[in-house]
């Protein structure tokens, strides 16, 4: 069990830095997109409890507001 979760966080965490690293050339109008769809498929699964068309709703919603925002 000890194996699974050093291998999970190290997923994790391999994951997190690739994804910040290419987020380097984004322009800020791609930067508040993704924001907007990492903060609406948050928002559209808590308020659907879990649901997979909520996330994905949400993730949509919330991409398009992003990319709306100057």
């Amino acid at each position: 069990m000890k194996t699974l979760r050093k291998l999970t966080a190290s997923a994790v965490t391999l994951t997190v830095l690739l994804s910040i690293a290419a987020c380097a050339d984004m322009t800020t109008r791609e930067k508040n997109t993704a924001i907007g769809a990492g903060v609406g498929a948050v928002a559209g699964s808590a308020v659907t409890g879990g649901s997979t068309v909520g996330t994905v709703g949400g993730a949509a919603v919330g991409g398009v507001i992003g990319n709306s925002v100057r």
